[in-house]
């Protein structure tokens, strides 16, 4: 696909590719690490619920003007910003020890995500033609699954090996090289909004058929990512079982990469709304058996369940989302879309950390199982215009009754 393209466009995505996967790794790296250096401190559970659902404050609070911002002045700018975030925030865990200022550096790291993922997913559609759009959003978004998995075995081995102020400090570097390759990146003319056309607010476009139960569906995800990545270091460990939480995060991250190989061209082929469908039910699979986990493999199949189900859904609502919406509103589509999920996350930090304070890490994997089966539900019947071509649409035997004729 890639020996198709233009040589200066194929510079750019390749750079691109590169930043991204710098850029996840420097995230990855605090995903087994961070919730046992906050529970070290002497944090309780609901406290570190609370410090690691600041991140998604931070992405909830400032993906809407990062959406904006890209659609005005451009991609690069803020991918340029998240790339700084994400370089210094990882300095300031080496330096703060108390509870609410770690959570004021966890919603200050949140602002990387907010920019960069909004950036970096309305930047590569607007490189790339529709036909190919979700092959070409299902290899691009492959940085995320390879960065979540090179970022936590990483970040593990350097903790075990050499302790938290040199995890932090290769965090902080990861950012720092993000950030000088986005520099050379040539972004393509910024898109203006018709003279004739009114400008639509950010709730007009949430409440919109297009966005809401899309937006819903990111919300129900992100509420059992946000309990997938805050607890189940501390699950694992709570259940005994000799399972390094590094390992068990790379696995799903090989599994998501595994299923973003095949799923974008086949979307493009078969419909989004049939791999949205696949992706939720092998995603809530995964939880029913992270929930019923009392062994090793169980937690691995379940890794694996919960990987490919989550590598698939994000990217391919993604794409969903870039067949509705023009180039002068895509970046605040894909922010307000995605905003669902950074408020799922932002949920599962204190809400979910009090039931687990309450009732056990286990049972939040078990409401988590039955968020994630209510989504295939929403989707089957909601997604498209009306119950019959929502079933149809979802079952790939329909067509988007939202989707744009151009884009």
């Amino acid at each position: 696909m890639f020996q198709t393209l233009d040589k200066q466009l194929r510079l750019n995505l390749l750079i691109l590719f590169a930043a991204g996967l710098l850029f996840w790794s420097s995230i990855g790296s605090l995903l087994p690490t961070l919730p046992l250096y906050i529970a070290e401190i002497g944090a309780s559970k609901q406290q570190i619920g609370i410090v690691m659902g600041g991140f998604a404050i931070g992405m909830l609070l400032f993906r809407g003007s990062m959406g904006k911002l890209s659609d005005r002045r451009g991609r690069k700018i803020v991918l340029l910003i998240g790339s700084f975030v994400v370089a210094i925030a990882p300095f300031g865990y080496l330096v703060v020890k108390s509870i609410p200022l770690l959570m004021a550096v966890r919603v200050f790291h949140g602002i990387s995500i907010a920019a960069f993922a909004t950036g970096y997913l309305a930047l590569v559609v607007d490189l790339t033609s529709t036909n190919i759009r979700g092959e070409v959003i299902g290899y691009m978004s492959l940085v995320t699954p390879l960065g979540i998995a090179i970022g936590p075995a990483f970040g593990g081995y350097l903790q075990a090996g050499l302790g938290y102020e040199a995890l932090f400090i290769a965090s902080g570097m990861c950012g720092v090289l993000t950030f000088l390759c986005i520099l050379p990146i040539i972004s393509p003319p910024i898109h203006s909004q018709p003279a004739n056309q009114k400008q639509i607010k950010f709730w007009q476009i949430l409440v919109s058929p297009r966005v809401k139960i899309p937006s819903l569906i990111m919300f129900l995800v992100g509420i059992g990512s946000g309990i997938l990545h805050t607890f189940i270091p501390l699950f694992i460990k709570s259940t005994g079982v000799d399972l390094n939480p590094g390992l068990f995060y790379a696995v799903a991250a090989i599994a998501s990469f595994s299923a973003r190989l095949f799923s974008g061209r086949a979307s493009d082929r078969f419909g989004r709304g049939l791999f949205v469908t696949i992706s939720l039910t092998v995603y809530t699979l995964g939880f029913s058996f992270l929930w019923q986990a009392t062994d090793k493999n169980t937690f691995l199949l379940g890794a694996i369940l919960e990987g490919a189900g989550s590598g698939v859904v994000i990217p391919i609502i993604s794409t969903l989302m870039s067949d509705r919406s023009q180039p002068y509103e895509r970046g605040q589509i894909f922010a307000v879309c995605i905003m669902g999920l950074d408020l799922g996350i932002a949920i599962a930090g204190p809400l979910i950390g009090y039931i687990a304070e309450e009732f056990g890490y286990r049972n939040t994997f078990g409401l988590a199982t039955f968020l994630t089966a209510s989504a295939i539900i929403i989707f089957l019947t909601f997604s498209s215009k009306g119950i019959e071509n929502s079933f149809r649409f979802a079952t790939g035997r329909g067509k988007d009754f939202y989707a744009l004729e151009k884009s």
